[in-house]
């Protein structure tokens, strides 16, 4: 699975260098041909998102297997949506969007250093929350938002608004991958116990409405998804022990 989300970063910047037109040229650029490259950076997000749970299932967790992961994800979500972003939307903004691009990947970089040395700790609560937004995520809401903007606005992208709207978002991401807000990590989900058949419900429905409503849901459903994550790290202190139990569906200790 972590082979997948490398490959799945390697072929994104691959393909975003075969579809971009040189720098500093004026060759006519269809935004929607990087489409493909978008869909990659997803894929490895998928990948992600299944490797470490397969692992535990298994009982094949390792710390060679967190470092492979670390360094696969450097590449996938840190140095393909950050190349994507300077070479396709920020071009326009020169030296300010190449910064924004290199400080999205240092902060990526450094988010991913310290969750390594925090799992590495003996009292290590990284299997129920991030310290940080995760890499992954924020990878992943890049690329599901420039997929909506492309959806939204089609092939030229001329809109200027949505660049800076992209700048600020990454600028943000930035921040938010080294701060301290908590996430919850959905690394405890458990589909073998509790509700078993509700749970084998919501998927079957799930599944269907993601058969049905594709063309809606992946570029307008995915990026409110990780909006709405993203936005749940400021709200989820508030929220009473039992709420957030509901929310993420984790064993908490009772208190």
């Amino acid at each position: 699975m972590t082979a997948g989300n490398l490959l799945c970063g390697f072929f994104a910047l691959w393909y975003i260098v075969k579809v971009t037109p040189p720098v500093g040229t004026d060759i006519h650029f269809d935004a929607e041909s990087i489409t493909p490259a978008l869909w990659l950076i997803l894929g490895a997000f998928l990948f992600d998102a299944l490797d470490g749970r397969i692992a535990r299932l298994i009982g094949k967790e390792s710390p060679f297997g967190l470092q492979f992961d670390s360094l696969a994800d450097i590449i996938s979500f840190g140095a393909a949506p950050a190349f994507l972003m300077q070479r396709v939307i920020l071009h326009e903004f020169q030296e300010l969007g190449l910064i924004v691009a290199s400080v999205y990947l240092l902060c990526g970089a450094l988010r991913l250093a310290r969750y390594n040395c925090l799992a590495a700790l003996p009292d290590s609560d990284s299997k129920k929350e991030f310290l940080g937004f995760p890499i992954p995520a924020s990878a992943a809401l890049v690329a599901s938002l420039t997929i909506f903007i492309i959806w939204l606005e089609g092939k030229e992208m001329t809109n200027t608004m949505w660049r800076w709207v992209l700048l600020s978002v990454l600028v943000f991401l930035s921040v938010m991958m080294v701060s301290e807000v908590k996430y919850p990590a959905f690394k405890t989900l458990d589909f073998r116990t509790r509700r078993p058949f509700t749970k084998f419900v919501i998927f079957v429905i799930g599944v269907t409405c993601l058969i049905v409503l594709w063309e809606l849901i992946v570029p307008v459903i995915l990026p409110i998804i990780f909006t709405l994550y993203l936005i749940y790290g400021f709200i989820r202190p508030r929220l009473s022990r039992k709420l957030r139990r509901e929310i993420e569906e984790v064993d908490f200790e009772e208190d």
